[in-house]
């Protein structure tokens, strides 16, 4: 098969790569469509050590299941893979498994490949009349709802997410500031406005995405410089994980606020920890998502809750390492880029 293979320091090449034979209890899936996430660009940029050349990148995938009693079944993969049976994975928190494996990276590679095998668990089923594309896009905005999730039972809120969107909670207004605006950012402010927090702003520094959040997917988007010194969010997800974001979502916060970090950026910096304890705000790491955010963030895609995801473009898997190159100089609009295998 066919194969983008991160082959050294921004470096990625088609290679011929063998095809993967599913063992017991998985699937065959012929990959469709597979997004370039942030942590496909931090391997490719050298910064993660999880992550050796040679390797098979790209975890955010959906295609058709070949062979077996499943054969054509439309999927999207949860590309977690975990044991089921530790105590995290009885708790409902299989995402903190001990054992935990996510394809893309060692012992499994990953979905910028024509053909990947996964657990049967790990698949949900994508209804006729869902694109591919927009079934992608279930991993990395899964993380936002997952986070979103966290952060509204940190704060109090009541759970809006089993019983679906349309029932009426009185709850305080609440307001939600997510840094950056790539897709797990976008998909943050998505996932609050389907959680019951419509008033989303999203920080965008690049002057071409934050025009597109701003007209194609109708978010409210700033840049960092317009943020004032001090504000009154009361949840703050930091999609980044810079020192620079941290700081800033700890001066962003309201006393006694939630911030929710999912970015993985950069290890060190910028939290204020005097003002998070003189004024009581909780910090929360978020990794992922449990295989119930997963499902339940497919099943708001399916239903229309996170709107048109008209924010993709996509490309061919021959013109992947161009992607990468495209979205590290800062001249890509779209929050995902979405490589085809066999388009």
């Amino acid at each position: 098969m066919k194969a983008l293979v991160y082959t050294g320091k921004e470096s990625l090449e088609i290679l011929d790569a063998p095809k993967p034979v599913p063992r017991d209890g998985e699937q065959l899936i012929r990959v469709d469509s597979v997004g370039i996430c942030g942590s496909d660009m931090h391997a490719y940029l050298g910064h993660d050590e999880r992550r050796p050349a040679p390797l098979i990148l790209g975890h955010e995938a959906a295609g058709v299941v070949v062979g077996g009693a499943d054969d054509g079944r439309r999927v999207t993969i949860n590309p977690l893979v975990t044991c089921g049976s530790c105590r995290a994975c009885q708790n409902g928190q299989d995402n903190l498994c001990a054992e935990r494996q996510i394809i893309s990276m060692p012992p499994r590679e990953g979905a910028f490949a024509q053909w990947i095998t996964m657990p049967e668990g790990n698949l949900v089923t994508v209804p006729e009349g869902v694109s591919f594309e927009q079934a992608a896009l279930a991993e990395p905005i899964a993380c936002g709802w997952h986070a979103v999730r966290l952060g509204r039972n940190a704060l109090g809120l009541a759970d809006r997410t089993a019983a679906g969107a349309n029932m009426r909670i009185d709850e305080p207004k609440q307001r939600a500031l997510i840094m950056g605006g790539g897709a797990i950012g976008l998909g943050a402010a998505l996932s609050c406005q389907a959680q019951g927090i419509a008033d989303v702003t999203l920080v965008e520094p690049n002057d071409l995405r934050r025009a597109f959040l701003q007209k194609v997917c109708g978010q409210q988007v700033v840049t960092p410089d317009e943020l004032g010194a001090a504000g009154d969010f009361d949840l703050v997800v930091d999609g980044v994980g810079f020192a620079a974001t941290r700081a800033q979502a700890s001066a962003q916060v309201r006393p006694g606020g939630v911030i929710m970090h999912i970015g993985l950026g950069s290890p060190e910096g910028g939290l204020d920890i005097r003002r998070m304890t003189l004024q009581e705000i909780s910090f929360i790491g978020t990794y992922t998502y449990t295989a119930e955010d997963f499902r339940q963030t497919a099943a708001a895609i399916f239903d229309g809750r996170l709107g048109a995801l008209n924010w993709i473009e996509a490309r061919s898997l021959g013109q992947g390492a161009g992607a990468f190159a495209d979205i590290r100089a800062g001249q890509v609009a779209s929050p995902k880029v979405i490589l085809r295998p066999w388009g």
